[in-house]
């Protein structure tokens, strides 16, 4: 069962049922949902959770969904103490979030597995979305999963990658010429006109709630604490906000000690409304996306506000980076860690770097980094950054001739002080 109990409006605290709604009617503020968690400390502990399914319906007591929801094993990605990158970054205790490893290998599957299931609970029977590309893919495969049309808006000079990773599925992929911006606003008005679950739209406050399954995972995944730092890409800003949201119920739950994280948010310098606000002081303003960070290309973010909020409240704060930081920042987790991240994760290992070598993380922090999607969506960011492959023809004369040394001797790994032998 659910302990969602209504929503609430984020600023002047109005609440309202538990329906279709996204907007305060009295103030436009933007609705969330709120909990029983007095119902839900009687039913929830360590051990409840650790009995669960190893997939984000482990935490379903704090998701707003009532119903057999549709699963398709988002969540419970891997966690690992990443120590090469640690060496190469001076930090002893950095750990990597690795949400390359979802159903359609991004975090987007933990946010569509809520909304969807709450938009097949709420009776539509077509969901929708405004999409940078992650979105896209995971709406389209659940729609899929659950017989459900679908209708995906994109702009229209998205990574091949991601646009082949929504068509697979069927559904109707509309690109729109213009950028993200544009696509939300042209999905907000056909949110009046037609009778589709807008995931990120018109039923956003239960979409958003799947991030929160982030936080709890690491909780977990640490030994139930929560760590010193995270460093999280901010697009929207919904993601950042749910994490803190997510740990901070954790805590009033009892299932682990007061938080005291600092949160980080990393954004590409080509679109950077909420850096720009925190190193200024002033209000988020919209700007034009102009980054190679496509899936973080939203210039006006929705929870911008809030973001600077926590950044305050926690004594973090917001990192721009460039777009050469952003692929030197995918090749170093890569060839330290093999793990190979689209551009947003560039974002976040280049803001981390930024930070650790400030001093700004220290070295001995408990340190986790968000990497919320893989490498293979954004290829066009680094196919002309890496080194081809040698070509030769096929004989041992003509391998050693343009491989030749290379071959007996395997270089120290970065950093690391490694002198292995091949």
């Amino acid at each position: 069962m659910s302990f969602a109990r209504s929503l609430r409006c984020r600023q002047c605290k109005r609440e309202y049922p538990l329906e279709p709604l996204f907007v305060c009617e009295f103030c436009f503020g933007s609705l969330e949902v709120v909990y029983d968690y007095k119902a839900i400390s009687q039913n929830l502990t360590r051990e409840s959770i650790a009995a669960g399914p190893k997939n984000i319906w482990r935490y379903r007591a704090l998701l707003p969904v009532e119903d057999e929801p549709i699963n398709m094993d988002a969540g419970f990605t891997p966690l690992f103490h990443a120590h090469n990158l640690g060496r190469a970054l001076g930090l002893e205790r950095i750990y990597i979030k690795n949400d390359c490893m979802n159903p359609t290998w991004s975090f987007k599957d933990r946010v569509v597995a809520v909304a969807a299931s709450k938009a097949r609970e709420f009776g539509f029977q077509a969901v929708a979305c405004a999409s940078t590309g992650n979105l896209a893919n995971s709406v389209s495969a659940h729609a899929a999963r659950a017989g459900m049309r679908a209708f995906i808006f994109v702009p229209h000079d998205l990574e091949q990658g991601k646009i082949l990773g929504s068509a697979i599925y069927g559904p109707t992929l509309v690109a729109v010429r213009g950028n993200y911006d544009q696509v939300n606003r042209l999905c907000s008005e056909l949110a009046e006109r037609f009778p589709w679950a807008f995931v990120n739209i018109n039923i956003r406050p239960y979409y958003a709630e799947g991030s929160k399954t982030l936080a709890y995972e690491v909780a977990e995944q640490l030994g139930w604490q929560a760590p010193d730092a995270v460093v999280v890409p901010v697009a929207s800003g919904s993601l950042l906000t749910k994490v803190w949201k997510g740990m901070h119920e954790l805590s009033q739950l009892g299932i682990i000690g007061k938080v005291g994280s600092r949160l980080f948010a990393g954004q590409a310098q080509g679109c950077s409304p909420v850096a720009t606000a925190f190193e200024t002081g002033k209000p988020v303003r919209p700007v034009k996306p102009d980054t190679i960070a496509k899936s973080l290309a939203i210039g006006n973010p929705a929870d911008g506000f809030f973001v600077l909020n926590i950044l305050q409240e926690c004594g973090g704060r917001a990192v721009a980076v460039s777009d050469d930081e952003i692929v030197d920042g995918m090749k170093l987790l890569a060839e330290t860690e093999g793990v190979f991240a689209e551009t947003a994760g560039g974002v976040t290992v280049a803001s981390l770097k930024r930070l650790a070598a400030q001093g700004t993380i220290k070295p001995d922090e408990l340190t986790v980094a968000i990497i919320t999607a893989s490498g293979l969506k954004t290829i066009e960011a680094v196919q002309e950054k890496v080194a081809p492959p040698i070509t030769v023809d096929p004989t041992v004369a003509s391998f050693e001739q343009e491989v030749g040394e290379r071959a007996f001797w395997t270089p120290p790994l970065k950093d690391t002080g490694r002198t292995d032998r091949g």
